[in-house]
């Protein structure tokens, strides 16, 4: 677990403070920020490439693995060796001009992500219960809200964490319909690869999808969350001696939390390859259209399970959404922002939590199309994700900022790699 390990940590002594024993200790923010990238607006982009290009694309979440971690891992070093979070940490470090567009941008795609994610909860609810799916979305929002608002984190985030078990449902699905594996492991493996205009745009968007900023400000601020939530953890800067342990830890909870990520967008993907794409059924714009379709291919237990899994994830990644827009403008604003707060302490927080939400609810009720909305959403991610990671890079390099964590070696080449490539993402996609 620690090839991308690249700190100077010195080795941890007995009974050093913050050390944590098993397995399910070592999960927490690397875990959740994972499992919130497969939203109901990610498993409709991932429907859509298995129902059009078949398996042609699975070798995409094989490539993107290291790249996911890698930026993941700078991020969650971030926030824990300062005890700030990215933003918190960017603005001091850099112009006020240069960081409040990029946050601004970042509350905008979070609002058009978390419309489509509640309209395609609402969608999936309608399938599987009687009732108007806006009824659904219309309570699914006010839900969110009320959860993230009135439940202190350390409550909250073990919600969080029981819904990742909805990811299950899309592992699940796989062993219900007809996989030809033979097949799968050598279109993953040795892929034909094609780059026509229709691929381009697809990989554009796993990319998109798999790499997005708000998953950048979630994780460094839970990092933070997590840290103030026990008594004896310090930043790292003022307790080099709990590092060994605490690098550790967020190593192996990245690995497992970006690993869970992409196996279960890989898996989304085969099962609408290997019932949709095998069908014919090539045209899919939605999540709950894809359970909707599966129904008649694949049987009403895999429609169930696809249909339930839309409802869980966006029960998690619809307050990930919120919450890191939460944190990214609050501590640009130099507001109390902690999940941890009440709400008459954090109110600035808070009031971004409730408009992102309620803003993204409202947008089912306008007549906005969805897919261009998550079009629109994924051109300003890609618009935000180069210069973040650039700035986000050069900070977690700074002995100034990191101290003798400053990244280096292979953590630090992979990183800007990563960079690299969302810029060629980004320039692919204004030039779709």
């Amino acid at each position: 677990m620690s090839s991308l390990h690249a700190s100077t940590a010195a080795p941890a002594q007995a009974g050093a403070p913050g050390k944590k024993k098993g397995l399910a200790a070592l999960l927490g923010p690397g875990l959740l920020t994972g499992a919130s990238d497969d939203d109901p607006s990610g498993i409709g982009t991932y429907s859509q490439v298995g129902a059009q290009f078949g398996y042609g694309l699975l070798w995409t979440m094989v490539f993107s693995y290291p790249l996911m971690v890698a930026v993941q891992l700078v991020c969650a070093r971030i926030g824990r060796v300062t005890g700030k979070g990215l933003a918190g940490n960017l603005r001091e470090h850099y112009p006020r001009w240069a960081l409040y567009p990029l946050v601004f941008l970042l509350l905008v795609a979070n609002t058009i992500n978390i419309g489509a994610d509640l309209g395609a909860m609402g969608e999936a609810s309608a399938l599987l219960l009687p009732g108007p799916a806006a009824g659904y979305t219309v309570g699914i929002g006010l839900l969110s809200v009320a959860l993230e608002v009135l439940v202190p984190y350390h409550r909250y985030v073990r919600v969080l964490k029981w819904l990742t078990l909805a990811l299950l449902a899309y592992v699940a699905t796989v062993f219900v319909v007809h996989i030809d594996w033979g097949r799968v492991l050598h279109d993953t493996l040795l892929p034909r690869l094609a780059f026509g205009h229709a691929e381009v745009t697809a990989m554009v968007a796993i990319f998109g999808t798999t790499i997005s900023p708000y998953l950048f400000f979630w994780q460094a601020s839970q990092e933070v969350e997590d840290m103030d939530a026990c008594a004896e953890d310090r930043p790292l800067l003022e307790a080099p001696r709990q590092a060994a342990a605490q690098l550790h830890r967020i190593d192996v909870d990245t690995y497992l939390g970006m690993g869970a990520s992409n196996l279960v967008a890989f898996f989304i993907i085969l099962t609408t390859a290997a019932t949709l794409h095998a069908h014919g059924v090539r045209d899919i714009d939605s999540a709950a259209q894809t359970a909707q379709a599966l129904k008649p291919v694949a049987g009403p237990f895999a429609f169930a399970l696809f249909a339930l899994g839309i409802v869980g994830t966006g029960m998690l990644a619809v307050p990930v959404l919120a919450g890191s827009a939460a944190y990214a403008v609050g501590e640009t604003m130099q507001w109390k922002s902690s999940l941890e707060s009440k709400p008459g302490q954090a109110r600035g927080f808070y009031a971004v939590v409730a408009v992102a939400t309620l803003a993204g609810t409202a947008m089912n009720f306008v007549h906005v199309n969805p897919i261009k909305a998550l079009f629109w959403t994924a051109v300003l991610n890609g618009v935000i994700a180069v210069p973040m990671l650039a700035a986000v890079m050069l900070v977690a390099a700074r002995g100034k900022v990191m101290g003798r964590f400053a990244i280096s070696g292979r953590l630090r080449a992979m990183g800007w790699i990563t960079t690299a490539v969302m810029a060629a993402c980004a320039t692919a996609m204004m030039l779709a």
